[in-house]
């Protein structure tokens, strides 16, 4: 079950983009989810034939529209410590994305977790990071729902050290919010291709902090364009299970 109406922040600093539109109904649609996931399960051809084409068709054309109007959908998922999640759909035309931010009212900035684009940016979330977010229910945010949370993070997730209970976990979850036919294989292969950039290997850096070492990743110290390290720690403690 979704919360009632949240009213979407009238901007988030230092983002470009907008005027957000807030659509929790959206995630009790089956189709949404399809749309959602997408670029994550496209990765894998078993994942997409679990997918029904009619299904995956009409959930395109409802992201389409998402992305085609003048206002972006935002959802937000709370955090401890004022922190907030927000799953923006960018929806600049012939730049379209999904945009997964880490905020604080005390940052002069958000921080871009992940990009779900054709220039996929991320992973942004270990999976002890994003089931903590999902689990956390805390209110004032799109939902407090464990489930719609952890689909509604997981293409900003990456991590080759799953525990064993993530099928499971995930399959409860697309079991829950969508109508494919068999949740658990469509998890399996799920968390075996992780989407476009697959697993990333996670570590504490000697600071303590948690970094990967994804290619594409902002949080792997070792990329060219990664934060610096008093950004990555902030990121790490806010996302801290």
């Amino acid at each position: 079950m979704t919360n009632s109406p949240q009213t979407p922040p009238a901007r988030i600093p230092g983002y470009d983009g907008g005027p957000f539109h807030h659509l929790p109904e959206l995630l009790d649609e089956h189709l949404f989810w399809l749309g959602h996931l997408h670029n994550y399960y496209s990765e894998s051809e078993e994942a997409e034939d679990l997918v029904d084409d009619t299904d995956e068709q009409e959930a395109g054309e409802l992201q389409s529209r998402l992305m085609g109007g003048n206002t972006w959908p935002v959802f937000t998922v709370p955090l401890p410590g004022d922190h907030r999640l927000y799953v923006v759909y960018r929806a600049f035309e012939e730049d379209e994305g999904i945009d997964y931010l880490l905020h604080h009212p005390d940052w002069d900035a958000a921080e871009c977790l992940a990009q779900d684009e054709g220039h996929f940016m991320g992973p942004g979330l270990s999976w002890a990071e994003l089931t903590a977010a999902a689990d956390n229910r805390l209110p004032g945010g799109s939902t407090t729902d464990p489930h719609a949370r952890l689909l509604l993070l997981l293409p900003a997730f990456g991590d080759d050290a799953v525990p064993n209970d993530a099928v499971e976990r995930l399959s409860a979850a697309l079991r829950a919010r969508t109508r494919v036919e068999a949740p658990e294989r469509l998890a399996t292969a799920l968390l075996e291709s992780q989407g476009p950039c697959g697993p990333a290997h996670w570590t504490t850096a000697e600071a303590g902090y948690q970094i990967n070492n994804g290619g594409h990743s902002f949080r792997n110290p070792a990329n060219r364009f990664a934060w610096p390290a008093a950004r990555l720690v902030r990121v790490a403690n806010a996302l801290a299970p």
